[in-house]
C-alpha cells in the first residue's frame, strides 16, 4: 500500500476508492477529500461500473477535518476562509460522491463519525461489519451541522430522528443504526469482506446504463412529482431500449437462463 492520502483500484467493473489515512482514522483532511473527488473523476471516465468507499486499517472515516479547526481558534483561518475551505473541500468531496452517476457502496466497517458518517450515507448503499459505530456528534465539539447533514441525515431517518441524533450526539451501533435505516446491511465482521464482495459484484455485472437510469431518476424522484416521474422513466428507458444489455436480459428470460451484461 502506498502513502497516498487515497487509494484507487479498479479491478473487474469495480472501483474501490480507499481512505489511507490510517493515522488520523482516515478523517477528511484537505488532501483526503482533494483525492476523494479526483477519484471520481477518474472513475467517471472509467470503464468501471460500480464504486466501492472503504477506508483503511480500522476506521472508515473519523470526521472532518481537526487542523482546520485548531488553525482557525489559534488565528491561523479567517471565518471567511474557513467556510470556503469546508465548502470546497469536504463539501465538496460528500457531495461529489453523492451525486457520482454510478452506484455507489460504502463498505463501513470500523468508526464513521461526523462527516465521516455523512460521507458513508452519501452512498448509495451504506453497508457495515458488526464492529461498526455511527454517530452526528457535532455537538461534542461544539459545533452545528456541516457537511451535509441537514440534506442527507433526515431524508433517511426522518426529522425528529435526526434531531434526536445531532441533539444527542449518540453512537449507534451497526445494528442501531440499521434499524433507523443508515445502514442497508449489517454482515458478521468475518464474512464482512466477502459479503461485501457479493453484493458488489453482483451490482458490477448488472445493466450499467439502466441502473445509472435508475439511480438518477430515484434520486430526482424525491423532490418531484408523480407525473414528472412517470414521463423521465419513460424518455430513459426509450434510450436504454437500445442497449446491448437490454436485448441480452430479454433473451436470457425467453431462454430461462441468466443474463450476462456487458455494461453497454
Amino acid at each position: 500500500m502506498t502513502d497516498d492520502p487515497v487509494l484507487l483500484d479498479i479491478d473487474e467493473g469495480v472501483a474501490t476508492i480507499t481512505l489511507n489515512r490510517p493515522e488520523i482514522r482516515n478523517a477528511l483532511a484537505r488532501e483526503v477529500s482533494a483525492g476523494i473527488v479526483d477519484a471520481i473523476e477518474e472513475i467517471e471516465g472509467s470503464d468501471a461500473r460500480c464504486v466501492v468507499l472503504e477506508g483503511s486499517d480500522e476506521a472508515f472515516c473519523a470526521g472532518g477535518n481537526i487542523n482546520s479547526m485548531t488553525e482557525r481558534l489559534e488565528g491561523d483561518l479567517s471565518l471567511a476562509d474557513a467556510e470556503r475551505l469546508m465548502v470546497q473541500t469536504t463539501g465538496r468531496a460528500i457531495s461529489r460522491v453523492a451525486g457520482c452517476q454510478l452506484p455507489t457502496v460504502a463498505k463501513v466497517d470500523g468508526p464513521a463519525f461526523g462527516a465521516g458518517a455523512n460521507l458513508a450515507i452519501a452512498c448509495d448503499i451504506p453497508i457495515a461489519s458488526d464492529a461498526s459505530r455511527i454517530g452526528f456528534g457535532f455537538r461534542q465539539v461544539g459545533l452545528a451541522v456541516d457537511s451535509g447533514t441537514s440534506y442527507l441525515l433526515p431524508r433517511l431517518v426522518g426529522l425528529n430522528t435526526a434531531k434526536e441524533l445531532v441533539f444527542t450526539g449518540e453512537l449507534l451501533d451497526a445494528d442501531r443504526a440499521a434499524d433507523l435505516g443508515l445502514f442497508n446491511r449489517v454482515f458478521p465482521a468475518e464474512e464482512f469482506d466477502e459479503r461485501a464482495e457479493e453484493l458488489t459484484e453482483e451490482i458490477a455485472t448488472g445493466p450499467t446504463v439502466a441502473l445509472r437510469a435508475s439511480k438518477r431518476m430515484l434520486d430526482q424522484g424525491l423532490g418531484g412529482s408523480l407525473d414528472g416521474a412517470i414521463a423521465d422513466e419513460a424518455a430513459a428507458q426509450t434510450a436504454v431500449f437500445e442497449t446491448r444489455d437490454h436485448r441480452e436480459g430479454v433473451a436470457a428470460f425467453e431462454e430461462k437462463r441468466n443474463p450476462e451484461f456487458e455494461g453497454h
